[in-house]
């Protein structure tokens, strides 16, 4: 099955590592074979991993991006879902933990990516809690 992207001008985006920029036009590819391609909406840089949950997401991305180093990355990805799991009380937000677990260790990276997004709303809400 085919993947279907639609780009906006100048959108980046990466594939199985290499970056890769649109051109100025808006435009289309089809992917027709098995990639890691994540666009720029979902590539996270290590100075904006500054919350519980994006020190979550960033070391499932580099799994996903960078297969040779998946070791290094599942280590630090356990970690710190057993640090968020651990204070997280909410059993919406412990069940999709439990859900990004089991995609990583099936190396489900970019579901498992999809699902810790959605974290991010959860996240925000309780940071942004004040009594």
């Amino acid at each position: 099955m085919a993947l279907k992207l639609s780009l906006k001008p100048g959108e980046k985006f990466v594939v199985n590592g290499a970056v890769i920029a649109n051109g100025d036009r808006r435009s289309s590819l089809v992917i027709q074979n098995k990639v890691s391609i994540l666009r720029e909406k979902d590539i996270m840089r290590q100075e904006d991993v500054n919350t519980p949950a994006r020190r979550i997401y960033f070391p499932i991305m580099l799994c996903y991006l960078d297969p040779d180093s998946r070791a290094k990355y599942i280590e630090e990805f356990m970690t710190r879902m057993t640090e968020f799991m651990s204070v997280v009380e909410d059993p919406e937000a412990k069940a999709r933990c439990i859900e990004i677990s089991a995609d990583v260790m099936n190396s489900n990276y970019y579901r498992a990516l999809m699902t810790c997004k959605k974290l991010f709303d959860y996240e925000k809400k309780r940071l942004e809690y004040v009594p």
